[in-house]
C-alpha cells in the first residue's frame, strides 16, 4: 500500500495557538485544523484567518519561498492567492517558518468532478499566462520546471510498480513522446509548480476562487504548469483551456506537459492509497492521459 507522507514536524492546535500568542498576540483567537496535507498543515484562526504551518522537515523551508514570491504572484495576478497577511519566524518553540494568511471561502476542486471543474478553463489559462514571466531568480526545485530527462528513474520506477495494478502501456507511450520532445531553450519561467485540483478553490458557480499552496513556486520550463490540462479537465475542457492560454504552447510544449502530467499523477498514485481525495485525482490524470490522443 502507497502511503500519504507521514508527518515527522509534531504540531497541534495548543502548539499553534502559543505561537500566534508569543508572535502576533493582536491576531489570536480560537484556532480548527482544516487541511493537513502532504506538506503543510492549515488551521483556521477565527473567521478571517488561517496559519500555515509545516508537517514535514523536508518541506519546511518551502514555506519560505512562499513568503518570498506572493507578494510578487499577487500583484500580476487577477486571481487570488493566498499572501502572508504575517509571518512566523523560526523560534526555540518552533524552529521552522510559518505564515497567517487571509481565509479564502471555496470550494475544494479535487472534492468535485472534472465536468464541474470545466468553468476553471478560462480562467485557469488566464492565471497560467499572467504568472508564466522570466524569474531566473525563483526559488530552484530540483522536480520541478526541470528537464523531463531528469525525471526518468523515478518515473520509470512508478511506472513499473503500477503496472501491476492498472495497464500502462499508453502512459508509457505518452511518457516516451514527451522525452522526445524538444527540450525548453527559453528563459526559465515563473511557475506555480504544483497546480492541480486540490490547490484551486471554486466558487459556488464553479469559477475560479483562488489559487493556493504555492510551496513548489520555482522557473523552468512552462509544460510544468500546463500539465494541468490533464490533472484538472477532461477533453472538452482541456482544449478549451489550451485555446485560452495567452500564449499558445507549441507542440512540443504540449507533449512535454502531457509528459509532466504522467509525473504528477503517477506520483499521485504512488502516495494516496489512504486519501481517496487524491487517489480519485491520480485515476481521472491516467484515466485522461490514456484516453488522450
Amino acid at each position: 500500500m502507497s502511503l500519504t507522507p507521514a508527518a515527522d514536524i509534531p504540531t497541534d492546535a495548543a502548539l499553534v495557538a502559543a505561537l500566534v500568542t508569543a508572535q502576533h498576540p493582536d491576531l489570536a483567537g480560537p484556532l480548527r485544523l482544516v487541511s493537513d496535507g502532504w506538506d503543510n498543515q492549515l488551521y483556521r484562526l477565527g473567521d478571517d484567518l488561517a496559519v500555515r504551518i509545516p508537517r514535514r522537515e523536508v518541506a519546511a523551508h518551502l514555506i519560505e519561498h512562499e513568503q518570498q514570491m506572493l507578494p510578487g504572484i499577487a500583484a500580476r495576478v487577477r486571481a487570488r492567492v493566498p499572501v502572508p497577511v504575517r509571518v512566523g519566524v523560526p523560534s526555540a518553540a518552533f524552529p521552522f517558518p510559518w505564515s497567517i494568511v487571509d481565509w479564502i471561502d471555496g470550494v475544494d476542486g479535487a472534492s468535485v468532478t472534472a465536468a464541474e471543474r470545466s468553468g476553471l478553463a478560462e480562467p485557469l489559462a488566464e492565471f497560467v499566462g499572467e504568472l508564466a514571466v522570466p524569474a531566473p531568480d525563483a526559488p530552484g526545485n530540483p522536480v520541478r520546471g526541470v528537464p523531463l530527462r531528469t525525471r526518468v528513474e523515478v518515473v520509470g520506477t512508478r511506472l513499473r510498480s503500477l503496472s501491476g495494478r492498472m495497464e500502462v502501456a499508453a502512459l508509457e507511450q505518452v511518457w516516451r513522446e514527451a522525452l522526445a520532445a524538444p527540450e525548453w531553450e527559453g528563459p526559465p519561467l515563473l511557475l506555480h509548480g504544483d497546480l492541480h485540483p486540490g490547490n484551486l478553490l471554486l466558487t459556488p458557480a464553479s469559477g475560479l476562487a483562488a489559487v493556493l499552496d504555492f510551496g513548489d513556486v520555482t522557473s523552468g520550463d512552462p509544460a510544468t504548469d500546463l500539465a494541468t490540462a490533464w490533472l484538472t479537465f477532461d477533453g472538452e475542457a482541456r482544449e478549451r483551456f489550451r485555446a485560452a492560454l495567452p500564449t499558445p504552447p507549441d507542440a512540443a510544449t504540449w507533449r512535454r506537459a502531457r509528459g509532466w502530467a504522467v509525473t504528477m499523477g503517477t506520483a499521485l498514485a504512488m502516495s494516496s492509497d489512504d486519501n481517496p481525495r487524491m487517489a480519485s485525482l491520480a485515476r481521472h490524470t491516467l484515466d485522461q492521459l490514456s484516453a488522450d490522443d
